[in-house]
């Protein structure tokens, strides 16, 4: 991933949020910040997109992204800012200037009376539907800084969604926690004369966890890896726990080729809406028959 980070920001603290963790992403990675703040103009009918009232949503949301800019700038001296204030709405705005050699990253809404900020429609619809890696920037208050990325897979199939993280993760000189979590059942059916008992499933899953992690540690040396393998009654479940002591989790978008509606998983979508500190969504190349 060489290309610039594409951000969004409304003025809402979720979005100031983004901007900041954003900017210092960029930093790190030596790559220039693209603010975006979209006003949906073009959504409107012609009844409401008088000149008059174009031009003051037009100037709002340039007034957003110069103060995006300086609290990009303030979290992180010398990095390369652009921004631009789009006629489309939201989540159209950010697919649109997104590359598929960059990051996009977005905030959370705050849910009222809820202590869990919850992912909105935007950020689900962008972490969806994009070609390159999403971040939704989310947190609970008090969550503790861990220095440690936490990563989900199952197979080898996940190699990039490690790669993403490992790389992340020495970026940052955080440890990466290699978390792969199953439940019984889902090995019902074809899966049970083949591979006889639970402890033959557990035998397997972490023997391809072992293959899936062997060429990340002949690539970063000096990571710290750890591995876990769990068996819980709900993997999200177990994701949204594990999430409690990481700095990020990164996912696998693994999206089915025929579901009707958002085409994420039901594990991917839990942890967006529920993990205790941002979530990575790195999709898959192609899309997938089944799963996460």
């Amino acid at each position: 991933m060489h290309g610039p980070i594409t951000v969004g920001a409304d003025g809402s603290e979720g979005a100031a949020l983004a901007v900041r963790w954003a900017a210092v992403e960029a930093s790190s990675r030596g790559v220039p910040l693209h603010i975006v703040c979209a006003t949906g103009l073009d959504t409107w009918g012609t009844e409401l997109a008088r000149d008059s009232v174009v031009q003051r949503v037009l100037g709002a949301g340039l007034n957003t992204v110069e103060r995006a800019a300086a609290q990009a700038e303030d979290q992180a001296p010398g990095i390369r800012v652009t921004s631009m204030v789009s006629r489309d709405a939201a989540a159209a705005a950010l697919l649109g200037e997104a590359g598929d050699d960059g990051l996009t990253v977005v905030g959370t809404r705050g849910a009222g009376g809820f202590s869990a900020l919850l992912l909105g429609s935007v950020g689900l619809r962008v972490a969806a539907c994009a070609t390159a890696p999403v971040v939704v920037v989310r947190g609970t208050p008090g969550h503790v800084t861990t220095d440690a990325v936490l990563v989900a897979v199952r197979d080898e199939r996940d190699l990039d969604v490690m790669r993403f993280a490992a790389e992340t993760a020495y970026r940052h000189k955080a440890s990466l926690r290699v978390l792969s979590a199953y439940t019984y059942y889902q090995y019902a059916g074809s899966m049970v004369p083949m591979l006889g008992d639970l402890t033959e499933v557990a035998e397997e899953q972490a023997s391809s966890i072992a293959r899936l992690i062997a060429p990340v540690r002949d690539e970063y040396p000096d990571l710290t890896v750890t591995s876990e393998l769990v068996r819980a009654q709900s993997p999200a479940g177990a994701l949204v726990d594990a999430s409690a002591h990481a700095d990020l989790v990164v996912v696998g978008a693994r999206r089915p080729a025929h579901r009707l509606g958002t085409p994420l998983g039901h594990v991917v979508h839990a942890v967006l809406h529920h993990a205790h500190c941002p979530v990575a969504v790195v999709p898959y190349g192609e899309r997938q028959s089944s799963g996460d």
